[in-house]
């Protein structure tokens, strides 16, 4: 069977494995301080076009609690759409550190930066506003959850609505790679340097066995975080297996030759259903796709090939995602194809 579930079934790019088994006798400090991890942080920073600080992290739900619970202060919450990550797949973890989600209703996955002004103003407008969680940041996902991507001027707006209200913008980029191949993309790595306050770029869906690396762009927020990485568990003593990771997926363009891969073919899967007649729940055009299929089809598939059950559509037909990876076999996803 094929699994179309996720995209970090598979191991790594064999590029990192041999990295890692030819420097595996070589002795390195500890924990995040090593060569290797320098210059990880070299080349990012050459991408991004600034000296931010950049923290290697080994998965993307301790990256989003690390950063949360560093940067809000006990009495305040985090604004996240509903759909968020934060919000429906990580356990209540933000609620374990002590700060809520305060969760928008969104179509598509994105928050715009109208509502976070209104959440905000509701705030400071209840006369009992200091009984209540006060909004100290926006949290969002680029590309979303439902695979859709901000273009640039929703994250200026949104860019723009944090400063007016001194509230750090944090973007969630476990997928970051496919947001910035996707075809009509107007936003690149250098624009989320600069538009947001804190971000990361994901690695463990990327290619990577894991690891997640967190930039901060605001010296004032980094402050003490290695401090706050080591309460949460995140300081890996063994750093320099992230360094050596985000080394390779740095050099020549790796990075985004994966993520491009994985976009390319999840869209050729959505031109050719949308061809045969299917209809989509969401408008992705990242790795990510929401088809809506007979009960009887998927039935037909299930001893082949493996996607994952969303939500009931209504008696006859389910939304399931189909999801590409950076690995995902071409050959296996024309058969796929041929199949519905």
């Amino acid at each position: 069977m094929y699994s179309f579930i996720n995209d970090y079934s598979e191991g790594a790019h064999e590029k990192i494995i041999e990295a890692l088994v030819s420097t595996n006798r070589e002795q390195n400090c500890g924990y995040g301080l090593d060569k290797h991890c320098e210059n990880a942080r070299h080349l990012i920073q050459k991408e991004i076009g600034r000296k931010s600080d950049i923290h290697f992290l080994v998965g993307g739900t301790q990256a989003n609690f690390t950063v949360i619970s560093a940067l809000l202060r006990p009495h305040q919450g985090v604004i996240s759409a509903d759909t968020g990550h934060i919000n429906v797949h990580e356990s209540g973890a933000i609620e374990a550190t002590g700060h809520k989600v305060l969760a928008i209703k969104t179509n598509n996955g994105k928050i715009t930066a109208q509502q976070a002004e209104k959440m905000l103003d509701a705030h400071y407008g209840d006369e009992s506003f200091e009984h209540t969680v006060q909004p100290g940041m926006v949290y969002i996902s680029h590309p979303t959850e439902l695979g859709t991507i901000y273009t640039k001027a929703e994250l200026t707006a949104l860019s723009e609505t944090c400063a007016k209200y001194k509230i750090p913008l944090f973007l969630d980029g476990a997928r970051l790679g496919c947001a910035l191949t996707a075809e009509g993309t107007d936003v690149t790595l250098k624009d989320i340097a600069e538009l947001t306050d804190v971000f990361y770029i994901g690695g463990t869906k990327m290619g990577a066995l894991f690891g997640e690396a967190v930039v901060i762009n605001s010296k004032e927020l980094g402050k003490d975080f290695r401090y706050i990485l080591k309460q949460h568990g995140g300081m890996l003593a063994k750093g320099r297996l992230l360094g050596i990771q985000f080394e390779e997926l740095f050099k020549d363009g790796l990075y985004f030759k994966l993520a491009e891969h994985a976009v390319k073919t999840a869209q050729k899967i959505r031109k050719t259903m949308e061809a045969k007649g299917y209809k989509f729940a969401a408008d992705s055009p990242t790795n990510q796709i929401f088809p809506i299929m007979p009960k009887t089809k998927l039935k037909e598939i299930e001893n082949d090939f493996s996607v994952e059950f969303k939500e009931k559509y209504d008696e006859e037909n389910d939304i399931v995602r189909v999801c590409t990876s950076w690995a995902t076999d071409e050959k296996e996803a024309e058969k796929f194809l041929r199949k519905i």
